[in-house]
């Protein structure tokens, strides 16, 4: 990590502020009732945090322990279902399938051939009618396309601008 987000999360309350817009957005929209949601890179759980208020299931993973603890603390005082994994999504391998993959400025922050391998396993987390959503630096989202159109799922391109993607498994 080369930014010490730990340290950050230790000494500051709600370090990167507000939900990511875009996300916000996007679950507002949203029919779908009691989805399982994966947030990686969730640090104290700004995304997180507001999806499960909206009544979906989240797990969120970050190499932070102080973010995850923070996470855990504050879906615990709202009763929210949150699980926290401390883990380095280089490494990670989530339990399951999610309907929801979410992933908030954290891939930019590892060598290109690590994003695009972490992506890749992530996209077998997906179930059939799930999504990922993505924001990150505009210039690695065509490494991004690239790799979920070689993936053995169809993959429906439904936003991409800016420094976003959003697909949806078809």
């Amino acid at each position: 990590m080369a930014y010490d987000y730990d340290k950050l999360y230790g000494e500051t309350k709600n370090a990167l502020g507000k939900p990511t817009q875009a996300f916000v957005d996007f679950f507002e929209q949203i029919e779908t009732e009691n989805a399982r949601v994966l947030d990686v890179g969730c640090g104290q759980g700004r995304d997180a945090l507001f999806i499960a208020r909206k009544g979906h299931n989240v797990v969120g993973v970050d190499l932070s322990a102080n973010g995850v603890k923070d996470l855990i603390a504050s879906a615990h005082k709202e009763e929210l279902s949150v699980e926290g994994v401390v883990a380095d999504i280089t490494t990670y391998r989530p339990d399951g399938l999610f309907d929801f993959v979410l992933i908030d400025r954290t891939l930019h922050m590892l060598p290109e051939m690590a994003r695009l391998s972490v992506l890749e396993r992530l996209l077998g987390h997906v179930n059939e009618t799930g999504w990922v959503l993505i924001a990150d630096e505009v210039s690695n989202i065509a490494g991004f396309k690239n790799v979920i159109s070689n993936h053995h799922f169809d993959w429906v391109v439904e936003f991409s601008k800016r420094g976003y993607l959003f697909v949806r498994c078809s």
